[in-house]
């Protein structure tokens, strides 16, 4: 498949909150219970500000997928260690495109002195969590019913890979 990996740009808003929002309003992907605005982007840059953020695009410039890495917390002896957070649009998972986005975000993870990754994952959303196993991640600890959404309580898996 032809796709283009590039970092996120300002013409790319409405496109990641269209697919992040999609996730918000089917399932338990995204934390959010609601839909967020457009300047939730800006919300989400901030967070990864010196981090690598990351668009799969098609030829034409869709977007099929974003992510980016952001700090696990802001005291500087967590400075090597990451959260990675990532969407694929429904209709273009299982295609590659997830996995060439990891790569991509480990490399520049990598460069950047990241030695490991954390992810934060809803115990429902079982094809994330084997994903994230398939490439190396392991599970780190659970947080048992933290979390609700539309009335139904989870748990939250956190997962973790050494680089």
């Amino acid at each position: 498949m032809d796709i283009r990996l590039a970092p996120i740009a300002p013409a790319d808003r409405q496109a990641i909150i269209d697919l992040f929002n999609h996730y918000v309003e089917h399932g338990f992907a995204a934390f959010a219970e609601q839909v967020l605005p457009y300047a939730f982007l800006d919300k989400l840059l901030e967070q990864a500000r010196g981090y690598p953020p990351v668009t799969v695009k098609d030829p034409a410039g869709d977007l099929l997928a974003f992510g980016l890495l952001r700090p696990h917390h802001p005291f500087p002896t967590f400075a090597h260690t990451a959260e990675i957070a990532y969407f694929v649009a429904p209709d273009r998972t299982r295609q590659g495109l997830g996995s060439r986005m990891l790569h991509e975000l480990q490399t520049r993870g990598r460069d950047r002195g990241i030695r490991t990754l954390l992810a934060a994952i809803s115990a429902l959303n079982d094809k994330s969590l084997a994903f994230r196993r398939k490439h190396g991640f392991a599970e780190a600890g659970r947080f048992r019913n933290v979390c609700i959404k539309n009335g139904t309580p989870f748990d939250v898996v956190w997962m973790q890979k050494m680089l």
